[in-house]
């Protein structure tokens, strides 16, 4: 969840630090903190609350010129966002800084250790125990990557470690065990990361870390070994989008920025995934034909946003494939013993590539004996790695917290997904996988004309910020996008929002109708399932019967919604399975819009964080 950057390099290492932590502020706004080697000993400032405070006390008290130093902003676990448990964590002797991202499960008796030595640990945190050990094993091997070896060997949990030594110049070392580290290699000059973007202004070669893994950053290389100090082989990549992609670019916040670039995700995650013969070819997807031919059963798992593409997905698999598939929320999944085997396949949908709930799913599935596809759109992330294969969306950088065009490209890499299933399974001909494909393509410029059109959602936005409920429902694959504008409204505008199943309404939450309550109500189209169609306009009569204020969501041409609708958004005609990708565009304008007019920060809610790297 939190962000880390750390620098060895001839540059400032505060101002580089700095930068980079506001390219990663993002990941946490709890609280954040620096630390640089300068002068023979350790300087350090750090402020609860948004880096801004850092930066008001850094031009009051600023630090001496340093050319090593680290940084972090913090989401909080083990105490609360304050000045003492913001990082980075000092030994008694102020010689180590130590910042960290996850959870060290094992603190308690480490702590209760190490005060039996005399140690005193000021703050509530996991991290600070960690400072401490680093001294002690520093003090009998004088090899900061040595006694960071030694440290991670007897921790627990999920963490990524990045400390300096005032004893060791020009030294940075970093550990990683199930949380992003990524290494920046520039000319002369060596970055940390959680994320390439805190160094993408600088370098776009990045060199991947893997699982139990120690890096010691000089100013003439990079090591890197496994914790027990064996040599490790790294892979080394380079980034394909650079430091513009991750700038607002005169749009007031990122998230407007990043609605406004879903055309261009869209046509970029389909870029490449058909040849000219019309054949699907998703290189990224290595797992042998023969054996997708024997998969009987697929298990989508992911978390918040992408649990709604996966069940999305499950329509579409079903559909094109016959291949019996399930969702399921990547937090419940191992603890419920699932029936996986090897002719199991497991989608594990994730932005970042990090998120520890699936990550520890996909680990489970593979421990079965099943195949993992993971769909990602973060290059040299952990669950593209642990996967049997990857298909990544594409989408650029997504800074804003709530996710909007990482939801959409998800949502178009399911699609290849299965049917690119159904081309090797031998479901659907070439010409149908055309015509799909086809109307994928068309997507992009759909989703540009929704756009263009939001002005009347925004007047609507507003007008409705003083409301505390908005209801979402939905049919088919209606239902998932209802769940998504509620999950929207939630994180944005901090006010109770649900999303339902249609046909759910007589079966309880019909109760909740009253008079001017709003309720968005999402559309299929009257030409592909026109039983669904007819019954969700039955639906919209019963609320509507009831005082609710009729918020109605329909293609073109719709016009047996018209006399129901108190306000009628429209979007453009497009095949039943493929409507979410454009039904969706209006709810997350509507609420970026409303949390805008309740005076909300979209890009940075509050107790939210972009990366989700503890479970």
């Amino acid at each position: 969840m939190c962000g880390i950057v750390g620098y060895v390099g001839p540059q400032s290492a505060l101002d580089v630090v700095m930068a980079g932590l506001k390219r990663l502020e993002y990941r946490g706004y709890d609280s954040a903190g620096v630390a640089v080697l300068a002068d023979g000993g350790l300087a350090t400032a750090k402020r609860a609350g948004k880096l801004v405070n850092l930066d008001k006390e850094l031009s009051e008290h600023p630090l001496p010129s340093a050319a090593t130093g680290i940084g972090h902003t913090r989401w909080a676990t083990h105490g609360g966002p304050t000045d003492a448990n913001a990082h980075p964590h000092l030994d008694n002797a102020g010689r180590v800084a130590v910042v960290h991202n996850g959870i060290i499960e094992n603190f308690a008796p480490l702590r209760a250790e190490l005060t039996g030595r005399g140690h005193e640990l000021p703050s509530e945190t996991d991290t600070e125990v960690v400072a401490h050990l680093l001294a002690e094993e520093y003090s009998a091997c004088a090899d900061l990557a040595e006694a960071m070896r030694l440290v991670c060997r007897r921790l627990e949990g999920a963490f990524t470690l990045v400390a300096v030594h005032a004893d060791a110049p020009d030294v940075v070392v970093g550990a990683r065990r199930n949380s992003p580290l990524v290494v920046g290699v520039g000319e002369g000059e060596y970055f940390l990361a959680s994320d390439v973007a805190a160094f993408i202004a600088h370098t776009r070669d990045a060199v991947e870390l893997g699982q139990d893994q120690v890096v010691e950053l000089r100013r003439d290389g990079v090591t890197v070994t496994d914790f027990d100090g064996t040599p490790a082989d790294v892979r080394s990549y380079h980034v394909d989008w650079d430091a513009s992609a991750a700038e607002k670019s005169g749009y007031a916040s990122f998230m407007l920025k990043e609605i406004a670039e879903q055309p261009k995700a869209v046509a970029d995650t389909l870029l490449g995934r058909i040849d000219g013969s019309g054949t699907l070819s998703l290189d990224e997807v290595r797992i042998p034909a023969a054996v997708l031919r024997e998969v009987d059963k697929v298990v989508v798992v992911a978390c918040g946003t992408a649990f709604h593409a996966g069940l999305i997905a499950k329509y579409a698999i079903e559909h094109w494939t016959r291949i019996p598939c399930e969702v399921e929320l990547a937090s419940e999944f191992r603890y419920r013993d699932p029936i996986l085997d090897q002719q199991t396949l497991v989608v594990a949908i994730s932005q970042s590539g990090e998120t520890m709930d699936t990550l520890m799913a996909l680990r489970h599935a593979r421990e079965q004996g099943a195949r993992v596809l993971a769909i990602c759109n973060t290059n040299g992330s952990t669950i593209p790695r642990e996967s049997d294969a990857v298909l990544y969306t594409h989408a650029g950088p997504e800074v804003a917290v709530a996710s909007t065009k990482a939801f959409l490209t998800q949502l178009v890499a399911c699609y290849l997904v299965a049917l690119y299933l159904g081309q090797v399974r031998g479901t659907k001909y070439g010409d149908e996988i055309g015509d799909v494909v086809r109307d994928l393509s068309g997507i992009s410029d759909a989703v540009e004309r929704v756009l263009e059109t939001m002005d009347p959602v925004r007047e609507l936005a507003r007008s409705l910020a003083h409301k505390n409920t908005v209801l979402f429902l939905g049919r088919h694959v209606g239902h998932p996008v209802a769940l998504e504008g509620a999950l929207k409204l939630k994180e944005l505008a901090y006010m109770h929002a649900e999303g339902f199943a249609a046909g759910e309404l007589k079966h309880g939450p019909i109760a909740l109708i009253e008079e001017d309550l709003p309720v968005v109500v999402v559309v299929p189209s009257p030409r592909g399932r026109s039983v669904l169609h007819d019954k969700i306009v039955s639906n919209i009569q019963e609320i509507r019967a009831r005082g609710a204020r009729t918020v109605v969501i329909a293609e073109e041409g719709d016009e047996a919604v018209v006399p129901y609708a108190d306000h009628l958004v429209r979007i453009p005609a497009t095949p039943t399975l493929l409507q979410p990708l454009v039904a969706t565009v209006p709810l997350q304008v509507f609420a970026c819009e409303l949390a805008t007019a309740r005076g909300n920060e979209v890009d940075q809610p509050r107790n939210l964080a972009k990366s989700v790297t503890v479970e």
